[in-house]
């Protein structure tokens, strides 16, 4: 059958690094949760599809840090003792539930226990405790493939260094050959968020206002890195509004945006550009280019909006409802701007009944938006459908099984190829060249949610410490011969990184850890001060006393990551342009 068209799935997975640094509510269970609500029933929809002769040829984006913590024996012992505890208090509810009459919502207690010994099952038995290896297995048995993204998902246009940019991407680059045997071809830019080459100017000072100075667009860090593609949002390509992809889940941002709308102004829409198109981006001719591949706004809208999409069905799991003190659910979404009083028991059956529904409604606006994208340009189409991982499980319990039921549809269907990133840029090379504004995929397509009067002060520390560590490296990084300089200068280049994270500007906008980022931030800060005071002083002939000493294994044994860290990656770019 002639295909008309190519669809790519894509899931990007990322849990900020949360490894020593608490517990519950904000703490390692973030990574536990996510790892038995999405990474393993993800890997489980993928088995049972080449069980049965279907390739899932589904785009996995890991970050690095996600990476790291997945293969550390720390998490793996912490897990297990997570799943211990969800299973005990399922128990509990269960005899609570039967206790008071209500066998229904004890059925479902029962299904709780089951869900998640069985998830302890496979972590141990089938995955040998090894998500990382798990995934590594099925690219490369050809079935998915697995792309990078920025080291601790800094929100690469704010940084106010382009050595800290590549940093980010060379870490990345770096830790995923550790994981995976081999470089990767993609990148999830950190919130889709790009900037082009511009003279560009700090938006938040830290001492006298700088004046514009050049700055690398990310696409030449790409290059520079062998990376072939990367994603962007429609809006970015093409112009027109931009959908945004956070404000329905959360009303701190619903409160934040009334501050910011009237500043928005949509660019004008450039029909001659197709979000169903790879286009190559910047570069001069004759060097190598980056490609990049666009949101498709339809389906996107269709999965993530919980209003208006599928996860937003009346039978389907409430995610915010949770009994205390179990925090498992028994209820049901009933309607989606229902209050939480008024949600009705959960119905299972019910539940999973609407995924082949689903599915199948998801195929048609496939296969009708690739004719209509024909029917304008005459040519095949790609169409790209990027979420979050953890939609699918954590968020919406049923996600991961209607992933299963939408790859089998469209593959039975047959009319429509299923690619991954890499495959479908083997078969088609873009034949056209774009230029894209700066901007990213969260609402009103720019920084807003990552720098607001909220989050302000977060960048200053940032800038400074980006700037500290230009200094500290120039300085010290030549001294080879001083391994406990060099391990200094390692530790600091960690918690540079951890604190450029971008989790902790968008926690603290949405207020749903907003003590908690907020804390994290300030101790990667400090931790990072003293340890460039360390440098200095080791740097100049001192000796290191023994609350430093103690100070720095600390430092090394809570945020264990990235071994193979290059603190030089901090002290010059080290760009090189490649000839096509």
């Amino acid at each position: 059958m002639s295909k008309i068209g190519s669809f790519a799935l894509v899931l990007h997975s990322h849990i900020p690094y949360v490894l020593s640094h608490g517990t519950w509510p904000h703490g390692v269970d973030w990574l536990n949760e996510a790892v038995a609500e999405t990474y393993i029933p993800i890997l489980n929809v993928f088995r049972r599809l080449i069980e049965e002769g279907i390739s899932p040829k589904v785009t996995v984006g890991l970050t690095p840090v996600l990476s790291e913590m997945l293969a550390s024996e720390s998490f793996k012992e912490q897990f297990q003792s997570y799943l211990d505890y969800r299973i005990d208090s399922a128990e509990k509810d269960m005899a609570e539930f039967e206790k008071i009459g209500n066998k229904h919502l004890a059925q479902v207690a029962r299904m709780w226990k089951e869900f998640y010994f069985l998830v302890r099952k496979d972590f141990i038995e089938i995955y040998e405790e090894n998500i990382i290896k798990a995934y590594a297995d099925l690219q490369n048995a050809g079935h998915i493939e697995i792309i990078t993204s920025g080291a601790t998902h800094g929100y690469l246009p704010l940084l106010s260094r382009d050595v800290s940019i590549q940093a980010q991407i060379k870490q990345a680059v770096s830790t995923h050959k550790k994981h995976f045997g081999r470089k990767p071809k993609g990148i999830w830019l950190p919130e889709c968020a790009y900037r082009p080459a511009y003279k560009w100017r700090p938006p938040v000072n830290i001492g006298e206002k700088k004046e514009p100075y050049f700055r690398m667009g990310i696409e030449e860090f790409l290059v520079d890195n062998e990376i072939e593609y990367f994603f962007t949002d429609s809006h970015m390509l093409k112009g027109g509004k931009a959908i945004g992809v956070y404000l329905d889940k959360f009303d701190a941002l619903k409160n934040l945006w009334v501050h910011f709308k009237d500043q928005y102004k949509p660019l004008p829409e450039d029909t001659k550009k197709s979000p169903y198109k790879a286009y190559y981006v910047g570069g001069s001719e004759g060097h190598k280019r980056p490609v990049v591949l666009t949101r498709d706004p339809v389906t996107s809208s269709q999965v993530w909006s919980g209003h208006l999409g599928y996860p937003g069905d009346g039978n389907y799991l409430e995610f915010h409802k949770k009994k205390y003190p179990s925090g498992l659910n028994y209820w049901r979404v009933t309607e989606s701007k229902a209050d939480l009083a008024d949600k009705e028991e959960y119905q299972p059956d019910s539940a999973f009944s609407k995924l082949s529904e689903h599915a199948s409604h998801f195929t048609k606006l496939v296969k009708d938006t690739l004719k209509a994208h024909y029917d304008i340009y005459g040519e095949k189409g790609i169409i790209v459908s990027p979420y979050d991982a953890e939609l699918f499980g954590h968020w919406w319990f049923e996600g991961p099984e209607w992933i299963y039921h939408t790859i089998k549809t469209l593959y039975h269907d047959g009319e429509v190829e299923l690619v991954t990133g890499s495959e479908y840029l083997n078969k088609e090379k873009p034949c056209e060249t774009v230029t894209l504004p700066e901007g990213s995929w969260g609402e009103g397509g720019y920084h807003w949610i990552w720098l607001n009067d909220t989050n302000q002060w977060t960048w200053k520390r940032i800038y400074e410490a980006e700037d500290e560590m230009v200094r500290i490296v120039n300085e010290f990084a030549d001294i080879k011969d001083n391994d406990v300089l060099q391990d200094i200068l390692k530790q600091a280049a960690r918690e540079l990184l951890l604190l450029q994270s971008s989790d902790w500007q968008f926690l603290i906008s949405t207020f749903s850890a907003k003590d908690y980022a907020e804390m994290r931030l300030v101790r990667h800060y400090e931790d990072f001060k003293r340890l460039a005071e360390l440098a200095r002083h080791v740097g100049r002939g001192g000796a290191l006393r023994k609350n430093d000493w103690n100070f720095l294994k600390l430092c090394k044994e809570r945020d264990n990551i990235f071994s193979d860290i290059d603190p030089n990656w901090f002290k010059k770019i080290e760009f090189k342009q490649m000839a096509v």
